[in-house]
C-alpha cells in the first residue's frame, strides 16, 4: 500500500511541474501574438491563439492532476527533478509544434517536431521549408524557443516562481545545470536571464547599427538582429533566411557574431566571475584554457590544410570561411557562412576530421552550448597527468591534485570517471548516428559529420539533413538532440520511470489473469 501512495505522489509531482512549465511557456505565445497584430498576419494570430489554447488547457490539466502537491508541500526529489525535466521538454516539443503545422511550411508534424527539438536544444538544423518567406509571428516563435533552450525551459518557470520551491535546485540540475551562482536556486535562474537578457540589448542594438550600414531597412536590419542575436547567444545556429550568415554579406556582422557566440559558450559562472570583478577568471578556468587551446589548435590546422589545397588562398577568405566556421562548430553554434556542400566538396577528410572533433568537444558546462564540454576534456586530459605523476612519484606521496573552475576544485578518481562516462555517452551516440548514416547510404564522411552535429547540439549540415531523409534518421536526431542537451541523466530517469510503470502494470496484470 505505501509503495502505491509513493508512485502516486510521484506521479502528481512530475505532473505537476510538468504543467507549471507548460503554462509558463503557453504563457510566452503572447510574444508571436503581438508580432503577428503588428505585421497584420492574421492567419498566424490564429494559429498561435489555437496552440496558446490547447498548450493552456494541457497546462491547466497536468497542474490539476498534481495539485494535492502543491496543497500538501511535496518535496522534489532527485528521481523527480530529472523526469520532470526531460519530460516537459518532451510534452513542449509537441504542443511547440502546433503552429509550425498550421503555418504550412512543414511536410509532416515529425519535421515540426524535428524543428522544435532543434531549437531547444539550440541545435539549429532546420525541416522548415521556404524559410525565406516564413512569417514574423512563426520566425519569432522559432527564435524565441532557441533563445529559451539555451538558458532552459525549467529555469525559465524557476525564474518567474513566486516563492522558493522545497527541492527545486534538483528540477535545476535536472537540465544539465549545476552552478549555483547564488545560494538560492530561484535566485541563481533570475540571474542566469538578468545575464542573458542585458546581453541581448547590447548585441540586438550592436547588430541593429551594422545591418543598417550595410544595407537592411531600420525594421528589418532590428528584427534580424533580434532573431541573430538570439542564435548566436543561446549557440542555436538558426537564421531568418535559408541562406544562414550567408545573406549579409558581411564580415563586421559575422566578426559581430563571432564575439556574441563564444560569450554564448562560456559558463553563466564564469561570466558572473567576471562582472564582480574576478577577471582572473578568464584565464584561470580550467574551460576557458581548455577552449582556447583547442579552438587554436583547430583552426591553425584547418587553415593549414585549406590553404595548402589553395581552396582559400588569402587571409581574408581564410578567416572567413574557415575560422569563422570552427568557432562556429566548436561553439556549437551552427553558423554557415559557406553551403552544405563545401563542407564535403571542398573541405576533404582532414577539414572535416577536424569538424567532427570540435563539434563533439563543443563549449563548456552550465552555458547554452553543447557537446560533452571544455571542462570534462579538461578534467579528463588532467586526470591523465594525475595518473602519470602517481606512478612516477613516491607511493609514500599523498599529493592533493585540484583543477580551477570559478574556484579551485578537488581532482580524484571519481570526477575523472564521471567526466569519462559522459564522454563515452556522447561517443556512443555519435558513433551509432555515423552507422545508421551509412546504414542508409550516405558517405561515411557525411554521415559523421552529421552526426557529430546533432550530438553535439551543433546544427552546421554537411547535406544530410533534408525534408527527404528517412524517418528513422529524423526520429533518431532527433532522440540524439535530446540527450545531448539534457546530457542523458534526465533522459535515462524518464526511461527508467516510463518502463518501471509498464513493469508494474504488467504484474498488476498477470496477478489479476490468474
Amino acid at each position: 500500500m505505501k509503495l502505491r501512495t509513493n508512485a502516486v505522489n510521484s506521479f502528481e509531482i512530475i505532473s505537476y511541474y510538468t504543467g507549471y512549465v507548460v503554462l509558463c511557456t503557453a504563457l510566452l505565445m503572447i510574444i508571436p501574438v503581438l508580432t503577428a497584430l503588428v505585421f497584420t498576419e492574421w492567419s498566424a494570430v490564429l494559429d498561435f491563439l489555437i496552440s496558446m489554447a490547447i498548450a493552456t488547457i494541457v497546462g491547466i490539466v497536468l497542474t490539476g492532476i498534481g495539485w494535492r502537491t502543491k496543497q500538501n508541500k511535496a518535496n522534489i526529489q532527485w528521481k523527480h527533478g530529472f523526469v520532470i525535466a526531460a519530460f516537459s521538454w518532451f510534452v513542449l516539443m509537441i504542443l511547440c509544434a502546433i503552429p509550425y503545422c498550421l503555418s504550412g511550411h512543414l511536410g509532416s508534424v515529425l519535421d515540426a517536431c524535428f524543428d522544435v527539438m532543434s531549437g531547444f536544444t539550440t541545435t539549429g538544423l532546420v525541416m522548415t521549408q521556404n524559410l525565406d518567406h516564413l512569417s514574423s509571428a512563426l520566425n519569432m516563435w522559432r527564435h524565441m524557443l532557441t533563445f529559451i533552450g539555451g538558458q532552459g525551459m525549467v529555469v525559465l518557470a524557476l525564474t518567474i516562481m513566486v516563492r522558493e520551491t522545497s527541492g527545486a535546485y534538483r528540477l535545476y540540475v535536472g537540465e544539465a545545470k549545476d552552478i549555483e551562482l547564488v545560494p538560492n536556486v530561484k535566485g541563481t535562474a533570475r540571474i542566469i536571464w538578468k545575464i542573458s537578457m542585458i546581453y541581448l540589448t547590447v548585441g540586438t542594438t550592436a547588430l541593429w547599427i551594422d545591418g543598417m550600414a550595410i544595407g537592411l531597412k531600420p525594421v528589418s536590419a532590428f528584427l534580424h538582429a533580434l532573431y541573430i542575436f538570439e542564435s548566436a547567444w543561446s549557440t542555436g545556429g538558426f537564421a531568418p533566411m535559408t541562406q544562414n550568415i550567408m545573406y549579409y554579406h558581411s564580415l563586421s556582422y559575422e566578426t559581430i557574431t563571432i564575439v556574441i557566440f563564444i560569450l554564448g559558450s562560456f559558463n553563466f559562472g564564469l561570466h558572473y566571475a567576471i562582472w564582480q570583478g574576478k577577471r582572473k577568471e578568464l584565464l584561470k578556468n580550467i574551460e576557458t584554457q581548455s577552449f582556447f587551446i583547442t579552438s587554436f589548435i583547430a583552426c591553425t590546422l584547418a587553415v593549414y590544410s585549406l590553404s595548402k589545397a589553395h581552396v582559400y588562398p588569402d587571409i581574408i577568405s581564410a578567416f572567413r570561411r574557415i575560422v569563422y566556421n570552427v568557432l562556429s562548430a566548436h561553439t556549437t553554434t551552427g553558423f554557415g557562412n559557406v553551403y552544405a556542400r563545401q563542407f564535403a566538396l571542398e573541405w576533404g577528410d582532414f577539414g572535416i576530421l577536424i569538424m567532427v572533433v570540435v563539434m563533439l568537444i563543443g563549449g563548456s558546462a552550465c552555458s547554452t552550448a553543447g557537446g560533452f564540454k571544455g571542462l570534462r576534456v579538461g578534467i579528463v586530459f588532467k586526470g591523465l597527468i594525475m595518473d602519470v605523476k602517481k606512478l612516477l612519484y613516491s607511493e609514500r606521496s599523498r599529493k592533493a591534485y585540484k583543477f580551477h573552475h570559478i574556484k579551485d576544485q578537488l581532482l580524484n578518481d571519481s570526477v575523472v570517471k564521471s567526466s569519462s562516462l559522459i564522454i563515452i555517452c556522447y561517443l556512443v551516440l555519435f558513433g551509432i548516428g555515423t552507422m545508421m548514416g551509412t546504414f542508409y547510404g550516405y558517405p561515411l564522411a557525411s554521415s559523421a559529420f552529421e552526426a557529430a552535429s546533432v550530438t553535439g547540439n551543433v546544427g552546421l549540415s554537411i547535406g544530410v539533413t533534408s525534408p527527404a531523409m528517412p524517418t528513422v534518421m529524423k526520429i533518431y536526431y532527433i532522440i540524439a538532440m535530446y540527450m545531448g542537451r539534457l546530457e542523458f541523466l534526465s533522459v535515462f530517469a524518464l526511461f527508467g520511470y516510463v518502463a518501471g510503470g509498464i513493469k508494474k502494470l504488467c504484474t498488476k496484470s498477470i496477478k489479476i489473469a490468474f
